[in-house]
């Protein structure tokens, strides 16, 4: 097939996936973008923890209601270029470093971008296998047998996600769109009606929104209430930088706002509120305070509720997995050889050198990620 590139744009910097794009999306498929990146194990966790911090509810409240304003700004500004240009973020990257040294920080992205991917794909992985135990226990065996680090059955998890999110990738943006449009609503869906369960089991009066087990107060409160920020604007900072490569679909710039509103401060309030009246709920129904949403589902005395509620979360940490950490590395493969590398080729590059890591023994070894991720950051 012929290449139908534009008369003067070099091959060395051009291809159909670089070059610019229909611009069809609307602010709800913006609103769909965060809840995917939100609504994950990895989000469900974070929401649960800034909560246990030491603070009054108030305090978290006001922390996140800072952190993801931050957020919400600089993705407004990230947005811009892409959603006016209607091209990714590696493009708008020749801006400040030229042609070719915009590769520099679109491989460093991708790098890291394949090795969350790998990480994600293993944590999914490792909630499916939870699943898998819970209808086949007598499959239990096959965790005593290990290949490079991981188990028979952890590398079934892991491979069968791995070929799923695949299949989702190469179906092309429309189809990712789609999936993003029903996965982030699912997990609100499945959500709501795990606090509802939660609230009734538990009685309102043993939900509390402070999980800590002590309340700080003064400058140490102050201190806390600053990390929080922190830690909400770093949490947020990997699918904000990729944000140009999303919002370059979109049909104007008050569709990128009006998605960024209700999908930042409005989402992630909500979303973090639910979370905690779920985690308070698990200590006077299970004994324990549970902050992984598939162990909760799991404790449930019905079938049905733990596979609905394990294939949901599962799909929602499929959904920022392919959001935050596929097409991305994606774009930024591609920009460094567009007549060679399609986006297609470049996320296959990702998910093939993400096996190649072993991205389980990365998780389970916190120096060597400090010492790979956090430095490359």
């Amino acid at each position: 097939m012929t290449d139908q590139r534009p008369a003067g744009y070099s091959p060395r910097l051009h291809n159909h996936d670089l070059g610019p794009v229909p611009q069809k999306w609307t602010w709800y498929n913006i609103l769909a973008f965060w809840m995917s990146d939100v609504h994950s194990v990895g989000g469900y966790v974070f929401a649960a923890s800034l909560f246990a911090l030491g603070l009054a509810s108030w305090q978290v409240l006001i922390a996140l209601l800072v952190g993801i304003c931050i957020i919400q700004v600089i993705a407004n500004l990230v947005a811009k270029p892409s959603q006016q240009a209607a091209v990714p973020y590696p493009v708008i990257c020749r801006l400040a470093f030229g042609v070719f040294g915009a590769n520099i920080p679109a491989i460093i992205r991708g790098l890291i971008a394949v090795a969350w991917y790998g990480i994600q794909t293993y944590l999914a992985s490792s909630a499916l296998v939870i699943v898998v135990l819970r209808f086949f226990p007598e499959l239990a065996a096959y965790q005593n047998l290990t290949f490079l680090g991981l188990s028979w059955l952890g590398w079934f998890g892991f491979l069968a996600l791995w070929v799923f999110q695949a299949a989702v990738f190469w179906t092309g943006m429309e189809s990712i769109r789609r999936f993003i449009d029903w996965a982030g609503p699912a997990v609100y869906a499945v959500m709501f009606a795990l606090a509802g369960w939660i609230v009734w089991r538990a009685g309102w009066d043993n939900i509390s929104f402070t999980l800590a087990e002590k309340e700080l107060s003064g400058w140490a409160a102050f201190g806390q209430v600053v990390m929080a920020i922190a830690l909400v604007v770093s949490y947020f900072s990997g699918p904000t930088l990729n944000f140009g490569d999303f919002s370059r679909y979109c049909r104007s710039m008050a569709d990128v706002r009006r998605g960024n509103f209700w999908g930042l401060p409005v989402n992630f309030l909500a979303f973090s509120l639910v979370t905690v009246v779920i985690v308070s709920g698990t200590l006077p129904i299970f004994g324990e305070m549970i902050h992984d949403p598939i162990a909760t589902v799991s404790r449930i005395d019905n079938t049905t509720a733990v596979l609905l509620g394990a294939f949901t979360f599962v799909t929602a940490t499929v959904g920022i997995n392919i959001v935050a950490n596929f097409v991305s590395p994606a774009f930024d493969f591609a920009n460094v050889a567009p007549s060679r590398i399609s986006w297609r080729a470049g996320g296959m590059i990702a998910a093939v050198a993400s096996i190649f890591i072993t991205p389980w023994n990365l998780f389970n070894n916190p120096e060597v990620i400090h010492y790979t991720l956090d430095v490359l950051a």
